[in-house]
């Protein structure tokens, strides 16, 4: 038997709907939601074993009141399923984005010992987390990036993840702010990026908003390299951009979901 604080963080990551089935009745809601702020702060992190999906089996540090899907594995399930398909061993693997790093663990095994994952995450408070995933599953092929990717290098503004969104980073570069604090940030476009290190084979790029930047700033990589590309779009706009831009590289981009795009060569 675990602690209560260890109970209710396992109830709340496999039940979250009898929780908050719980919280809707009177009396009894506020008694629960009182009950398990006392022992389960709304920032704490309990780790789990992922129990289904390509990534069964990883151990993943989580929120257990926004962890649910990471913990049952199906958090994006369709990228992680693509990944799982296309990614071989001996690949070299960006992830553009890689928040707590449930894409780099899963492209870290897949890839094995004769490949390498390139991790990128410029929030310093996400980097902290990816780097304890990646310690608790004893990997060692994974490179952290502490940088975002964009249209060109340099330091520029960024707003980082506030605590709404604890298992999943929206921190973006944006412009200088008075009114939200910013901090300067490094970031990478790719064609520079790889002028000192292996070219990508293969790529995940969730960048919220700026995957057309992404591209802009990997011309010469995406002519020579070719990589395959998995990018979240975030607006219909976004992804309208997205595919004209793959096209005039000569990529093909289709749909795996309603929020991503496969584009191949």
């Amino acid at each position: 038997m675990g602690t209560p604080r260890n109970r209710l963080a396992e109830l709340l990551l496999r039940s979250p709907i009898r929780f908050r089935s719980l919280q809707g009745m009177p009396v009894v809601g506020e008694w629960f939601h009182r009950l398990s702020h006392h022992l389960l702060p709304s920032s704490e992190l309990v780790w789990t074993r992922v129990r289904n999906g390509p990534a069964k089996g990883m151990w993943l540090e989580l929120n257990p009141r926004t962890g649910h899907d990471y913990a049952e594995g199906r958090a994006e399930a369709s990228v992680q399923q693509a990944v799982a398909d296309y990614l071989k061993p001996g690949m070299v693997f960006y992830d553009l984005g890689a928040n707590i790093g449930l894409f780099s663990l899963l492209a870290s095994q897949l890839v094995g010992e004769t490949g390498s994952v390139f991790s990128f995450e410029p929030d310093p408070a996400t980097v902290t987390r990816l780097r304890r995933n990646i310690d608790k599953n004893c990997v060692s092929n994974i490179t952290i990036v502490e940088a975002g990717v964009g249209s060109t290098t340099g330091k520029f503004a960024f707003l980082c993840a506030n605590s709404s969104s604890p298992d999943r980073g929206v921190g973006r570069f944006t412009a200088p702010s008075e009114e939200c604090h910013t901090e300067d940030l490094q970031c990478y476009a790719l064609d520079d990026f790889v002028l000192e290190s292996p070219c990508p084979d293969a790529v995940k790029c969730d960048v919220e908003g700026a995957e057309v930047e992404v591209i802009r700033g990997a011309r010469k990589l995406l002519a020579s390299r070719r990589p395959w590309i998995i990018f979240e779009i975030h607006s219909v706009v976004n992804g309208d951009e997205v595919r004209d831009l793959c096209s005039h590289l000569g990529y093909k981009a289709r749909a795996i979901d309603e929020n991503h795009l496969l584009a191949e060569p």
